[in-house]
């Protein structure tokens, strides 16, 4: 279980310094998430065909989980100098099984790539996660479920704050396709054996520069 904070921000006042009760916030955030993202994982195996605990036992059932606060600068800082409009998070997949994405209301920056290739806004509606399937359960449900390609872009004056939760497999859980996706999909088997951990650690190493 990780708890990252990336915040990426040109104006050190754009956060609040030592926030009251946040680490108490926080657990509690998280432990609500991962209820959540338990639950919507339930409804993902009924619709598979499987029974509601698939993806429990040695593969979630005492699930691996990452949150990362992170913050966008809009398009000018503080002093009015300009910050490069490529600044946010390049095109990805998630790695795990799924991701709860809570974001400003009131800022469009998340984008999503359509099955024509083109890139749409994903709107923050309030209220609301955006939820993105990751890469793991795209191996599981044997492509029936895609893991959704998506990038950052804050062309906004405003600082954007994201807090995105994800929900993973067992960090050592070995993932590949599931019996009842095997069958729905013609009975071949697309996609080999996984091991979630080291498959975090090689996207870690590939995404960032040390």
């Amino acid at each position: 279980m990780l708890l990252d904070l990336f915040v990426l921000s040109y104006d050190p006042f754009c956060r609040p310094i030592q926030p009251t009760n946040f680490k108490m916030l926080m657990e509690e955030y998280v432990s609500l998430c991962t209820e959540l993202s338990r639950n919507i994982m339930r409804g993902i195996a009924l619709a598979l065909g499987g029974s509601p605990y698939e993806f429990e036992g040695e593969r979630a059932g005492n699930a691996f989980w990452v949150m990362r606060l992170i913050g966008y600068p809009g398009v000018h800082s503080a002093n009015g100098s300009d910050i490069p409009k490529d600044v946010g998070c390049g095109a990805h997949t998630d790695y795990g099984l799924l991701t709860l994405v809570n974001q400003d209301d009131d800022i469009t920056a998340l984008q999503v790539r359509n099955r024509s290739g083109e890139w749409i806004a994903a709107p923050p509606v309030p209220g609301t996660f955006v939820c993105n399937i990751g890469d793991m359960l795209k191996i599981y449900s044997n492509g029936l479920y895609e893991s959704t390609l998506h990038q950052v872009i804050n062309s906004s004056p405003k600082y954007r704050v994201c807090v995105a939760y994800f929900y993973e497999t067992n960090f050592d859980t070995a993932v590949e396709p599931l019996d009842i996706c095997k069958e729905r999909t013609t009975g071949a088997k697309k996609f080999e054996r996984a091991v979630y951990g080291e498959h975090l650690v090689n996207k870690v190493q590939t995404n960032f520069v040390y």
